[in-house]
């Protein structure tokens, strides 16, 4: 029986300006197919982040989210940069091979939180607090999550921001 193809993720989505990075764990086959970040009609993380950051990014051709989005100070990658998957699953994922997130602090000097969108992604968030950075694993916006509902998921993704608020 053969493998899987090793299939390659998408170019991380930052700038020296973002606060705030967002990281899936690797692109599902939708979004492999028109290399676009969270591509799947269902999936939920594009009407998140126009929660988050107060405008309907979701509405936008893709082309002009990604600026949008970055406007924001909100930056988006996945934790894999290549792995070995059929389908979509994070399940399915075998031969991980993690993006080079070493030279993160130099690129995004005004980084400040890293959230894990999802489970799969958020097994790196220790790695990420050693690093200085807050962290905050969210629950999936991925359609196969479906048993939270969108509003519970928003509740959870509002602590991405909800922190610059507090007192210090």
């Amino acid at each position: 029986m053969a493998s899987p193809p090793l299939l390659t993720g998408l170019a991380p989505v930052i700038d020296p300006d973002i606060r705030i990075l967002i990281l899936g764990s690797f692109p599902g086959a939708a979004s492999l197919a028109a290399q676009q970040y969270y591509a799947h009609p269902r999936n939920h993380f594009w009407r998140l982040v126009s929660a988050l950051a107060g405008e309907d990014l979701a509405s936008l051709p893709y082309s002009e989210r990604l600026p949008r989005l970055l406007a924001h100070r909100i930056g988006l990658w996945d934790v894999l940069g290549a792995c070995e998957r059929e389908g979509s699953l994070d399940s399915a994922i075998r031969s991980p091979a993690a993006n080079d997130f070493d030279r993160l602090h130099h690129l995004c000097p005004r980084l400040e939180t890293v959230g894990f969108n999802g489970q799969a992604s958020g097994k790196f968030a220790p790695q990420f607090a050693a690093q200085g950075y807050r962290t905050v694993v969210l629950p999936s916006s991925s359609p196969a999550h479906a048993s939270v509902t969108f509003d519970q998921k928003l509740a959870a993704w509002k602590k991405l921001i909800s922190w610059q608020d507090e007192p210090a």
